[in-house]
């Protein structure tokens, strides 16, 4: 049964619109919340959802 709260830096890529190699970065320099399953990157859905929201919240702190 796959687990779609799970996802790989392709889909993250997919899910964020952007390069898979800027995923790839991303990850391996912490700025999106990830794991490591032997040497390939795993990110949970429902924490990338909150660090999207944080990112959003920072925006509009950064706006004021």
């Amino acid at each position: 049964m796959p687990n779609e709260d799970i996802l790989t830096v392709k889909e993250l890529a997919e899910y964020l619109k952007i390069a898979e190699k800027t995923a790839y970065r991303f990850a391996s320099e912490g700025k999106v919340p990830g794991f490591k399953v032997g040497s390939a990157w795993r990110f949970r859905k429902s924490e990338i959802d909150r660090w999207i929201a944080e990112q959003e919240q920072k925006q509009e702190g950064e706006q004021k």
